[in-house]
C-alpha cells in the first residue's frame, strides 16, 4: 500500500483536552488523518467510525468530549465504564463500547448498559452474555477478537479457530455478531503492523464467504493512536482512538498493552 509510519513514539506530544474546544480540535486532526488515509486507499470516509477511547479520563473531560461531540465512547474495564455510564445518565445518547477483555463474572455489567463490545472470545463467555441479555430483555453488538499477532501475552482467538467459533454463534440470538477486532503488535516496524491487519481482513473476507445465516462480517475494528492509519489503508471499519483525542496518559500505551512494548 504505502509507507505510512506507525506513530507509536507520539506518547507525550499529543495535546491534553481541557475544555470543549480543545476536543473539537484535536477531533478535527484526527479526522483529517481518517480522510487522508482513506484517500491513499480510495475510500469513503464515511465507511470508517472513529470510536473516542476515554479510559481513564474523568467524567469532566468527557462532558467536554461530549459537548465536542463525541457520542460513543470506548472503554477498557467495564467497571469503569459503568461507573461512568452511572453517573451520566443525563448525557441520554451517550453509548458506550466495552472494547477490553471481560471476564464472565462481569458479563452482568455489560449486558446492563454497553451498546458493543468488542472482546468476544470464547464460547463460555458468548453463553454467559446471552444469557444475562435476555433477562435484561436487551441485545447487544458484538464483534470477536482474533490475535493476529499470535502473541502469548494477549486475549482473542488464534486465527485458525475463529470459524469454529463463528458457527457457534447463532446459538446466542441476543448476541448481533458485527465484525471482527484484533490489536496489533506494538512495534514501529511497520510492516510487522500492518502485517496483523492484512491478517484480520483476509480472514473476515474467508469467513463471509460461508457466514451463518445472520451473522455479520462487515466491520473490521482495528488501529488505535498509534496506527489507526496503517489500519484505514488495510480496510478498517472501526477505528479506536484514545491519545489522540484526549491528549497523552501519565504513561506510555506500552503500559496498557498486553506483554508491554514488543
Amino acid at each position: 500500500m504505502t509507507d505510512t509510519p506507525t506513530r507509536h513514539d507520539q506518547h507525550g506530544r499529543y495535546p491534553r483536552a481541557e475544555t470543549t474546544d480543545d476536543f473539537r480540535h484535536n477531533l478535527d486532526v484526527v479526522h483529517a488523518r481518517i480522510a487522508a488515509a482513506c484517500r491513499r486507499a480510495g475510500r469513503d470516509p464515511a465507511g470508517v467510525r472513529l470510536l473516542p477511547v476515554s479510559k481513564t479520563i474523568d467524567e469532566a473531560r468527557i462532558r467536554h468530549a461530549y459537548a465536542a461531540g463525541c457520542r460513543f465512547l470506548g472503554e477498557n474495564k467495564v467497571q469503569e465504564a459503568h461507573h461512568k455510564w452511572e453517573a451520566m445518565q443525563d448525557l441520554g445518547d451517550l453509548r458506550w463500547s466495552v472494547i477490553g477483555h471481560l471476564q464472565t463474572n462481569k458479563a452482568k455489567l455489560v449486558a446492563r448498559f454497553a451498546s458493543e463490545f468488542q472482546a468476544l472470545d470464547s464460547l463460555r463467555l458468548a453463553e454467559t452474555l446471552d444469557r444475562r441479555l435476555q433477562l435484561e430483555g436487551r441485545t447487544l453488538d458484538v464483534f470477536v477478537q482474533v490475535n493476529t499477532s499470535e502473541e502469548a501475552s494477549k486475549y482473542g482467538l488464534a486465527p485458525d479457530d475463529v470459524a469454529a467459533f463463528i458457527r457457534e454463534l447463532p446459538g446466542f440470538p441476543a448476541l448481533r455478531v458485527r465484525g471482527l477486532m484484533t490489536l496489533a503488535l506494538f512495534s514501529d516496524d511497520t510492516e510487522r503492523v500492518r502485517a496483523c491487519f492484512v491478517r484480520l481482513r483476509g480472514l473476515r473476507d474467508r469467513l463471509r464467504q460461508d457466514a451463518p445465516d445472520g451473522i455479520g462480517l462487515d466491520e473490521l475494528s482495528m488501529g488505535m493512536s498509534g496506527d489507526f492509519e496503517i489500519a484505514i489503508e488495510e480496510g478498517a471499519t472501526v477505528v479506536r482512538v484514545g491519545q489522540a483525542i484526549f491528549g497523552a496518559r501519565a504513561v506510555p500505551d506500552s503500559h496498557y498493552w498486553p506483554g508491554g512494548n514488543s
